[in-house]
């Protein structure tokens, strides 16, 4: 991989990162996407952060939160009102990336979302999160995965 495709990679992990917070923060607050947007850039280190994908997520997620949450809730073992915050917003974050970023290939969205699920998630979480969105994936890229 080049050294500045591993940057970007980088760059977006980090942007994943500062989405679940603030996804954390609107799902607690109700906090608006512009606001969250604001005060996790003031507030945070953003000098590596890819803040257009970190914008585009947040936004896009909360945005399409329902039309989201409809995608993956039939690959759930329990009513979608049980899951944590934490686990809510990694399974909304992978969905959007899956529906709306083509751009990224589902191993990486899936690969990503199990990370952020073993760095804040309960223990063992990124299993659960992993075979949620493997599934919501078979929906969502039937192309990408058939050519594998």
């Amino acid at each position: 991989m080049a050294k500045g495709s591993s940057q970007g990679a980088r760059a977006r992990a980090k942007a994943r990162r500062l989405a679940l917070q603030g996804l954390y923060q609107w799902q607690i607050s109700g906090t608006s996407a512009p606001d969250l947007i604001a005060e996790l850039s003031a507030s945070q280190n953003i000098k590596d952060v890819d803040l257009e994908y970190f914008e585009a997520v947040l936004r896009g997620v909360i945005a399409g939160s329902d039309g989201l949450q409809a995608l993956f809730i039939p690959h759930l073992d329990r009513p979608a009102e049980q899951l944590d915050p934490i686990e809510r917003g990694v399974l909304l974050i992978g969905t959007y990336e899956l529906k709306d970023r083509i751009d990224v290939p589902y191993r990486v969205v899936l690969n990503e979302a199990m990370e952020l699920s073993k760095d804040f998630g309960a223990e063992d979480s990124h299993k659960y999160i992993n075979a949620v969105l493997d599934k919501t994936s078979a929906g969502l890229r039937q192309a990408e995965r058939a050519a594998r």
